[in-house]
């Protein structure tokens, strides 16, 4: 049974891809895409890394965004489903060669039409209704021009229609093994609440949502350590958010620079240790800053740091931009410093917890949840709590502070 995703609109776009708001035609289920181009080795790693990861949590929690499909862009109008626990080859051997693989023929029609997603002989397609998919897409020199959209991919009439010379040209590329891959598109959860930083600021202070969002994001990090994921990357504008009549449902996003271990040892996973310098600067460990190696505890200090701009509302513009961010730091005269950064020049820094503002739209966090941040944020990775504790001690201190 053919599946129909039909683009909408485009809600992002970032250094790797873009995303489109869509539906399925049939149900109507809105969905969200996001279209990742294979033009790199370094940009497939991350696809992979991402596709992986999402594969593993297998919408097995509410707080972590589900993976509906994943399709794989071979041609100017073929897409394939990728069966599950597959990874596509061509895009494996580029990471480990470093080179995109494929043949040279198709890359030249790939400059004119990579980014259209059209249905050749896969089990599903997209429809593209947006005006920014290909505003610059050329009609196929095959093809005959048309009234409508010569960027929309259009159902051939039949199956029995004969193959173009193109198709042929696909099919025996994709037999031969030297396929090209242009691009992925991962069929995603559609969010309508934006990311934190979106929903939140938009909204008046309300302690009790500011709680249900430490507490989601605490069962989404400890069910991916669990699993042996570290996200390397939480921030706001990586957690999504879906409006519920029972409130918000927060959810974890953007795998990209995540890594997995399946190490265990005596019934207890690993902690395994990575040595990439990634993140963002506001949000990344003193370790992580320090360049030295790390482990899932870097996760832990980037919840600490949201923690504390969503219960104070501290909020920041990062030079060069004009969003503000939620996110906690320390000023160094007319300049902010990242908490991660800090620490690293000054181990023995103390931490102004709660951040000494007026006037506050929020009470400030009681001593309980206050000591939890500064546990939490803590130079020395082992002294901060894990993700497996850290519900329970959030619960605790909320409690401890209301009596």
């Amino acid at each position: 049974m053919d599946e129909l995703y039909t683009l909408d609109r485009e809600v992002g776009r970032g250094s790797y891809g873009v995303v489109f708001e869509g539906h399925m035609a049939k149900t109507g289920h809105r969905v969200a895409v996001k279209r990742l181009p294979c033009s790199n080795p370094e940009s497939i790693e991350l696809y992979l890394q991402e596709l992986w990861a999402m594969r593993a949590t297998a919408k097995n929690h509410v707080n972590v965004i589900a993976l509906h499909s994943c399709l794989l862009q071979t041609g100017s109008r073929s897409l394939k489903s990728l069966k599950p626990g597959k990874l596509p080859l061509p895009l494996v051997e580029a990471v480990l060669k470093g080179t995109v693989v494929g043949p040279q023929r198709g890359q030249e029609r790939s400059k004119v039409s990579s980014n259209t997603p059209r249905r050749c002989n896969s089990a599903s397609r997209l429809q593209d209704k947006t005006n920014t998919l290909l505003a610059r897409a050329k009609p196929h020199p095959r093809e005959k021009s048309t009234g409508s959209d010569s960027s929309t991919p259009r159902r051939p009439p039949s199956r029995a229609t004969k193959r173009s010379a193109q198709q042929q040209e696909e099919e025996e590329e994709e037999q031969s093994g030297s396929l090209r891959c242009l691009a992925l598109w991962l069929v995603m959860e559609y969010c309508d609440g934006g990311d934190l930083n979106r929903y939140l600021l938009s909204r008046p202070p309300d302690a009790d949502r500011n709680h249900g969002v430490l507490l989601q994001l605490c069962s989404a990090v400890a069910f991916l350590h669990g699993l042996g994921i570290t996200h390397r990357d939480l921030k706001p504008d990586n957690v999504l958010v879906c409006v519920t009549p029972k409130g918000p449902v927060i959810k974890v996003a953007d795998f990209g620079l995540s890594k997995m271990s399946s190490a265990v040892v005596n019934g207890e996973r690993c902690r395994q240790h990575f040595s990439s310098t990634c993140g963002s600067d506001f949000y990344m460990a003193p370790e992580v800053w320090g360049g030295l190696s790390y482990t899932a505890q870097a996760d832990i200090f980037s919840l600490g740091v949201m923690f504390w701009a969503v219960l104070e509302r501290i909020t920041f513009v990062e030079e060069g931009t004009t969003q503000e961010q939620l996110g906690a730091y320390v000023c160094k005269g007319r300049w902010l410093m990242p908490l991660g950064e800090a620490l690293w020049e000054n181990a023995d820094l103390q931490l102004s917890v709660p951040m000494k503002r007026a006037p506050r739209p929020l009470p400030p966090p009681g001593p309980a949840m206050c000591a939890l941040l500064l546990d939490m944020l803590a130079f020395n990775p082992d002294a901060r709590p894990s993700a497996g504790q850290l519900e329970a001690r959030v619960r605790s201190a909320l409690k401890q502070d209301s009596d």
